[in-house]
């Protein structure tokens, strides 16, 4: 009997043990993935299903070899960002087609692979950026009406914050911000959504877009 009660009280150590790990595992999803999280959870119907493709992006992004642009190379885009957003004045459309051909230009240099469909992209994305890949998809959506002429003014114009934001978390800009004074921080927090539909977004830097966002390495 007494060998019977040890197996009984392993058995439910085991399990207590098992119970304790999913639940860090899943605090532990949740606390990386931001919003993805919850979004995933719905899209599947299923808490486990949604933790198992998050855990699977980790497992593939763990292959990527993401490298920090040189300072040279961050320049060089941060001026072809300015170019798209002046043009953005006159022909919108294009200038958001171009912002989103952009950030795919940033994201191969900093070692994702974007031969892959769009939602690889930002499934890739939400590993390090999880904060903004949801409005990455829907800067993304807005750039394909623009190709068939679909796309307002309004949506534009959004479109080009949102494309912003992933930009400048992309090229680090977020820790750049960081650095500087409290006034510089509350002048680049206020162009972004200012902007009136029909006007250029904010010629401002990309670095003032995603104080609202995390980088994450």
């Amino acid at each position: 009997m007494t060998w019977v009660f040890l197996a009984v009280v392993v058995v439910l150590l085991v399990i207590i043990a098992l119970l304790v790990a999913r639940q860090q595992r899943s605090r532990k999803l949740k606390s990386d993935f931001g919003p993805e999280y919850g979004r995933l959870v719905a899209e599947h119907g299923d808490r486990r299903s949604a933790e198992r493709e998050l855990a699977a992006r980790q497992r593939r992004f763990e292959r990527f070899e993401i490298r920090r642009l040189e300072p040279v190379a961050r320049e060089r885009y941060l001026e072809s960002w300015r170019r798209v957003q002046r043009s953005f004045v006159d022909e919108p459309g294009a200038a958001v087609i171009d912002a989103d051909l952009l950030v795919q230009q940033v994201m191969h240099d900093r070692g994702y692979p974007v031969e892959n469909e769009f939602e690889q992209r930002a499934a890739d994305i939400s590993v390090q950026h999880p904060d903004v890949v949801e409005n990455y998809r829907a800067a993304h959506a807005i750039s394909s009406r623009a190709h068939d002429g679909h796309a307002d003014t309004e949506q534009l114009r959004q479109a080009m914050v949102h494309f912003r934001a992933l930009f400048a978390n992309l090229l680090d800009l977020a820790e750049t911000d960081e650095r500087k004074g409290d006034g510089d921080q509350r002048d680049a927090g206020t162009a972004p959504d200012q902007s009136k539909p029909g006007t250029a977004p904010s010629q401002s830097d990309p670095g003032t877009a995603p104080h609202h966002s995390t980088t994450r390495g």
